[in-house]
């Protein structure tokens, strides 16, 4: 390794004694995940304005720069900096910002290229920054080098997106600049959305493959430790609380202090509102994942989808009639545990004109799942499994199927997702196809991608009146939501417009 390069601790205490011996610090921090002439220009301008030049990139993980991305790992772009005569210094930081680089080299002068400057920074990142600085004795400088952007040079080579997704975001740019998209975020901020459907407790105990039994032909693991993650309609509602102005769930628990240990991760504007059914359990979902591969290897359900007792259904019914009026569309999220009857799904679909249903297919309902279970949406997304498990199809192209089911359900609209090849939507009225591709990076896990897409696709069409826009922005949160294990980070505001930003 370069001797340049140092990790933050050694950077500390190297810089604490360049200080003592009076030298001024000037620090850079950014990814650089494609090195570039501007960049150069950069680093001698900002060297002009102290003794030493620290340079700090972002970590891997941390990067939020759309598909691919970093295109170089971090060690390489080390490397590639401490090459440069003009730097003295190289880390990375753990973080999305540099933050903590700051906060451990307290610089004298930091340093930012004048496109930062212009440009309004959509993370908010960038004030906490100057902030941080100025807390220290610091001071943020601007330089006024030629600029030029690694994300926009990566994308126009292709070198970062493939042939679906560069076809797809040019498709966008011809009506959409960042500025007019960004507009459409903003009016989302006057949406009130009813969010339905049965809450899920999402439980990951990881575990360590021991080896086959001495005794009995099964294989033995060794738990570690185990996570607990909001799902269901729960992910839902904190996936869509920082876009709007209002959010409000209902669903079923057996009671509220089965969900005490985890509730903080509700958001707190969410309004909630529980049935509580003591002859039903809380749903909770079990998977056993390998410690090193993240496979998962086993998965246990713990939930009664027994058929409601006339009391409780009616209970239910009242709770959701009392409520569904007063918002500007109703997503309603189907996992066919035993909450929503079929009596309770005609009343939603004759009540709500922007109805956006998603009903699922699982281990669970494979026997008696409906896809014709609403008689009739605004728009219905469903999988292209669920599509070909109704139709006993495997043959027939999924757009034909798509087209068949517009046939026996009253939808104004099919989002069909596909995984790893993307998403279609069908214009029932207008009887055209829209096509969206996957935007994931790296895949953690896929549990709630599917309820990621639903939520973002449901406000976004809502505003916009956009298919394909609104397509192309809930596929990259989907995208995004994949990267995390389970429903453990939501796709705020502030990362999926960052996200936009960089692709478009």
């Amino acid at each position: 390794m370069n001797k340049k390069i140092k990790s933050l601790d050694e950077l500390k205490k190297i810089i604490s004694k360049k200080k003592s011996l009076g030298k001024k610090i000037v620090l850079c921090h950014g990814v650089f995940d494609l090195l570039h002439f501007g960049h150069l220009q950069h680093f001698k301008k900002a060297k002009t304005y102290g003794d030493i030049l620290v340079v700090t990139v972002t970590q891997d993980q941390h990067i939020n720069k759309g598909p691919n991305r970093p295109f170089f790992n971090s060690q390489i772009r080390q490397n590639l900096l401490a090459e440069l005569s003009v730097i003295d210094y190289v880390s990375e930081v753990n973080g999305p910002s540099a933050k903590n680089s700051i906060i451990s080299i307290k610089p004298d002068f930091y340093i930012k290229g004048q496109d930062y400057k212009k440009k309004e920074d959509v993370t908010g990142k960038i004030d906490v920054e100057i902030k941080e600085v100025k807390k220290y004795g610091g001071k943020t400088i601007y330089t006024n080098e030629v600029v030029f952007s690694s994300t926009k040079l990566l994308n126009l080579s292709n070198l970062t997106l493939n042939k679906e997704q560069t076809t797809e975001i040019r498709n966008i740019k011809k009506k959409y600049d960042f500025h007019k998209i960004k507009i459409i975020f903003n009016k989302l901020r006057n949406l009130k959305v009813l969010v339905l459907g049965e809450f899920i407790i999402d439980k990951y105990t990881f575990c360590e493959a021991l080896g086959k039994s001495g005794k009995d032909p099964i294989m033995m693991f060794k738990r570690n430790h185990s996570e607990e993650y909001l799902g269901g309609v729960a992910a839902i509602a904190n996936n869509l609380i920082s876009y709007v102005k209002k959010v409000e769930m209902i669903s079923c628990i057996s009671s509220l202090s089965d969900i005490n240990h985890i509730k903080y991760q509700f958001n707190k504007r969410i309004k909630k509102i529980f049935i509580k059914l003591k002859s039903t359990p809380t749903i909770r979902k079990e998977k056993f994942i390998d410690i090193y591969s993240g496979a998962k290897l086993i998965g246990f359900y713990d939930f009664d989808d027994k058929i409601q007792k006339i009391k409780e259904e009616k209970k239910i019914f009242l709770t959701i009639k009392k409520q569904i009026s007063n918002y500007d569309l109703v997503i309603v999220a189907d996992y066919d545990h035993g909450m929503i009857s079929s009596h309770i799904a005609k009343f939603i679909s004759r009540k709500v004109k922007k109805l956006y249903v998603s009903t699922q297919i699982n281990a669970a309902n494979i026997l008696h799942h409906d896809l014709k279970k609403f008689p009739k949406t605004f728009c219905i997304v469903v999988n292209e499994a669920e599509l070909r498990h109704h139709f006993r199809n495997k043959i027939d192209n999924l757009e034909l199927l798509i087209k068949k089911y517009s046939t026996i359900i009253n939808a104004q609209f099919i989002v069909a997702t596909r995984g790893a090849i993307g998403s279609i939507l069908y214009d029932v009225k207008g009887d055209k196809i829209y096509r969206s591709a996957s935007y994931a990076k790296k895949i953690v896990d896929k549990i709630g991608a599917g309820d990621t897409l639903l939520a973002l696709f449901s406000i976004f069409f809502h505003i916009s009146k956009d298919p394909q826009l609104s397509l192309f922005i809930s596929s990259v949160g989907a995208g995004k939501n994949v990267e995390n294990m389970a429903n453990s980070k939501s796709i705020e505001k502030a990362t999926l417009l960052k996200l936009v930003e960089h692709l478009v």
